[in-house]
């Protein structure tokens, strides 16, 4: 597994590709190693000419984040979340090699999975350089790079897609005066797929976004991917949350905003993707790339409403 200047890094025969990638991410792999069952992701070292963001310790889309945190054990043992056994972690000058015991897949309610949210709020990260920090202030600066959401000014919400982009740094801004917490930055229901074994917590994978944010951003995300809405989820989060960290109103409010700016951006970027095509872009809404994106902002219709108010 370990590279070097001569040979660049290949995969071991016998691995198994695995879905999933991230901007850095080579590449996933399910393979034996010691007997056990284990998860290799290899990650990219960036081109510093090509890249500033990616090489930025803060920067939401920091390179070797996953790797810094297994190598700090800083959620080894976390309250509510912790991360899957780190097996090894290898280094060379292509990128980074990265092994984890394999977690079986568990499908848990998203309440419970609202609840492990809330007590792994309360994490103890320390002041770790690498940890990211505003990361939906990030997400929305690289849309605005891209000119904003300019495919949802050609639907029917064009009025609203634009009032919310010209409040967002009005929302952005009350999100960081709410109580900052930990957050694992990418919480969905695929990211958090085990259980502790004979604990309460959950196990969960890709802590490249692992930093700190506004109390229930983690839970808005989280919405996107659960059956339950927003509210029932809210309560079991705040339930779980240490007595006096954050009212039930702040969570929403943290949540809200998280939940409506990702739902839109992920609609825009899938209205985007087949806009060009034949026909008109309203007879493209029903297409199988966009349509859970349509369903996702329908359930945000309410909180949409309170952001607008």
């Amino acid at each position: 597994m370990d590279g070097s200047a001569a040979t660049a890094w290949q995969p071991e025969p016998g691995w198994q590709r695995l879905p999933g990638a991230g901007p850095a991410t080579v590449g996933l792999w399910s393979a034996q190693m010691g007997g056990r069952d284990v998860v290799v992701k290899r990650l990219a070292r960036p081109d510093p000419y090509d890249a500033r963001g990616p090489l930025a310790p803060a920067d939401v889309n920091y390179w070797r984040r996953a790797a810094d945190v297994a190598l700090s054990g800083v959620v080894a043992d976390s309250p509510g979340l912790r991360e899957a056994p780190v097996v090894r972690v290898d280094e060379d000058d292509e990128g980074l090699t990265l092994v984890h015991v394999r977690v079986e897949a568990d499908d848990a309610p998203g309440l419970w999975l609202a609840a492990c949210l809330g007590r792994f709020a309360a994490a103890d990260l320390g002041t770790h350089p690498w940890l990211a920090r505003d990361q939906l202030r990030s997400r929305l600066a690289l849309v605005e790079r891209r000119g904003g959401w300019r495919t949802l000014a050609r639907t029917p919400m064009a009025d609203i897609a634009d009032h919310l982009w010209r409040h967002r740094t009005v929302w952005l801004d009350r999100c960081d005066a709410l109580p900052q917490v930990a957050q694992h930055g990418d919480p969905s229901a695929a990211n958090i797929p085990g259980r502790v074994p004979g604990g309460e917590g959950a196990i969960a994978i890709d802590w490249a976004h692992l930093g700190r944010g506004p109390v229930g951003a983690d839970l808005g995300y989280l919405s996107l991917a659960t059956r339950e809405d927003v509210e029932p989820l809210v309560e079991a989060y705040v339930d779980a949350l240490p007595a006096g960290l954050a009212s039930p109103d702040e969570v929403v409010t943290g949540a809200r905003v998280m939940a409506v700016y990702t739902a839109l951006t992920r609609l825009d970027w899938a209205l985007a993707r087949v806009a060009d095509g034949e026909g008109a872009l309203a007879g493209k809404f029903r297409h199988p790339s966009v349509a859970p994106y349509i369903y996702a902002m329908q359930r945000q219709v309410g909180h949409i409403e309170a952001l607008l108010a």
